[in-house]
């Protein structure tokens, strides 16, 4: 059979029948008006979960970040995040256009940083100076390979936060991703996610990657927090109808689809483990969930490998001149990850 294993990202993850099923019975109603019962009670368990007072659905994971970083800061302020964040790089010059404030990269470990990087860029309360006035964190880090934070030093960090007085939003995109990987590819206990949510001011987490919803991402906060978030997500045009065919679906992935996340960690890992073998593979950054970055060596660029493995049936994605990315996910079955791999080891990779 010719392979035909489509890695370019973990958002072509299609709704099973089961999905298609549960958002086909939907209750619906007028959202705006807070009367769609299937998404007034998904966004309440999005709240539970992570122990917060209130969730907003929206559609896209862009809008989540943005909309919290529109509550948090007044234009003119300033952002402290990651050089590798997807809120600076991946979300269109939103954190300027949306907000007005401008943003204090960091150069952590793999999007990774300490409470020490972000204090030592807080600006002095000096009218010539930016208003510092959020910190944000990645978890899991898409740039960085998907890579997971360790709990202490968010800790760490939002001890910090509150010492500085300044709130910690969490792009949390993949922290489902985050959380099994902690758990030892495990699913987590409920307290788990609980202590977890409670080191953010503001979660923003994704259901059409992993979990394999067709769209959607929500935002969690306090009851404040969203009810400033609903006034932001109506001024983007985010406000929707009859959504709770969507929200079925979410809900439908949190029980279905999140306790099988460790089958793409294991997944990746054995990618990972075949392309670091490679004679024109330099390296390969951690495999800690279901995102494979690693770097080429010089002589041939990533998007001529990314061109040469799509004849070969693999679909990957160039990350920069040499780095490229495979994101492994639910689509992809054991077959055509075995597939893959034989097909790397006869690659101009190995030659």
């Amino acid at each position: 059979m010719e392979l035909n294993a489509d890695f370019r990202s973990d958002t072509l993850t299609r709704p099973t029948p089961a999905m298609l099923d549960a958002m086909h019975a939907a209750r619906t109603g007028d959202d705006v008006f807070a009367e769609d019962p299937t998404t007034e009670a998904f966004q309440q368990r999005c709240a539970d979960l992570f122990g917060h007072e209130a969730a907003l659905f929206c559609p896209s994971g862009t809008m989540t970040n943005q909309i919290a970083i529109n509550v948090h800061v007044r234009p003119g302020d300033e952002v402290i995040c990651d050089r590798m964040a997807h809120i600076y790089n991946y979300e269109g010059g939103g954190i300027a256009r949306n907000s007005g404030a401008s943003v204090r990269l960091l150069h952590g470990d793999h999007g990774r940083f300490s409470w020490e990087d972000a204090a030592a860029e807080i600006n002095p309360a000096d009218s010539h100076y930016a208003r510092t006035s959020l910190v944000c964190i990645e978890d899991t880090c898409n740039r960085g390979g998907g890579a997971v934070w360790d709990v202490k030093e968010i800790q760490t960090i939002r001890e910090g936060c509150d010492a500085a007085g300044l709130p910690l939003h969490l792009d949390g995109a993949r922290c489902w991703n985050a959380m099994v990987a902690r758990a030892g590819n495990t699913l987590p206990a409920a307290a788990d996610w609980k202590a977890y949510g409670q080191l953010f001011d503001s979660i923003s987490v994704c259901f059409s990657k992993g979990l394999g919803a067709p769209v959607g991402s929500v935002l969690i906060g306090s009851k404040a927090f969203i009810a400033e978030a609903h006034r932001s997500r109506k001024v983007f045009g985010g406000g929707m109808r009859q959504i709770g065919v969507l929200t079925a679906a979410c809900n439908h992935a949190l029980d279905h689809e999140l306790p099988r996340l460790q089958e793409d960690h294991i997944r990746a890992k054995q990618i990972g483990d075949v392309l670091a073998g490679l004679s024109q593979v330099t390296s390969v950054d951690p495999v800690e969930t279901n995102i494979v970055i690693f770097e080429i060596a010089s002589g041939l660029t990533a998007a001529e490998f990314v061109e040469a493995a799509t004849r070969d049936g693999i679909h990957c994605f160039a990350f920069g001149p040499q780095r490229v990315r495979l994101v492994v996910h639910r689509d992809l079955n054991q077959g055509q990850i075995d597939a893959t791999c034989s097909a790397l080891t006869q690659s101009v990779l190995n030659r």
